[in-house]
């Protein structure tokens, strides 16, 4: 758990391979984000409730199952919008593409309610949000940037030391490789980043030690 002004984040850890998901919580207005929830949706709305938050958005960095497995379920109990990378919005939709059959044995398909394309701005629960299309781990990955607080919420596309995979439908590792490299150049070095797995970074450790840099 970090927070830095308004913001207050929390991590959870879920599902098979332990998805790291945040709820972003505007600590004045008692609203919160929810990024990545892939599994667990009763683990993540005990969490809110904890909190005392009200949920507004379920953003997804990308389609994969371990990704966006408790969406269903949460967007019916709280009534709220889903947001993901417009390429993404197909394999969303395909179950083979998603990999709930192939690496999770059990098919599901969702569609969201709102499609996201590169330098979008967001304002949602008392945050304003820039959109960065990263494709390579999958087509519509996105990745989010809170330039208030200066804190990057990459998916699956940067991770502390590495990058994400490439080798599933729609991964390209050139393409990959741009985007992680243009996160490195655009964003200030100070920037805090939270993975889709394993541990935080930040945009200057990721500049000086990532082979991919």
């Amino acid at each position: 758990m970090s927070e830095a002004k308004k913001m207050k984040l929390v991590e959870l850890h879920l599902g098979p391979i332990r998805t790291n998901c945040y709820l972003v919580i505007q600590t004045e207005k008692k609203e919160a984000l929810i990024i990545d929830p892939g599994d667990g949706a009763a683990t993540v709305a005990a969490k809110l409730t904890e909190e005392g938050v009200t949920p507004k958005a379920i953003l997804l960095t990308h389609g994969h199952r371990d990704h966006i497995g408790a969406v269903p379920e949460l967007r019916k109990h709280y009534g709220i919008p889903v947001y993901v990378g417009a390429e993404d919005q197909e394999m969303l939709g395909d179950a083979d593409k998603n990999l709930s059959t192939g690496l999770f044995g059990k098919p599901m398909t969702l569609q969201a309610d709102q499609l996201l394309k590169d330098k979008d701005q967001l304002e949602l629960a008392g945050f304003s949000i820039q959109v960065f299309h990263t494709p390579g781990h999958t087509p519509g990955g996105c990745c989010f940037y809170f330039p208030e607080e200066q804190v990057l919420f990459s998916g699956d596309t940067l991770f502390c030391g590495s990058v994400g995979r490439t080798d599933f439908p729609g991964g390209s590792s050139s393409a990959l490789v741009t985007s992680v490299r243009r996160l490195l150049k655009e964003l200030p070095a100070e920037t805090e980043v939270y993975p889709g797995h394993e541990n935080d970074t930040s945009i200057e450790q990721e500049r000086c030690w990532n082979p991919y840099a």
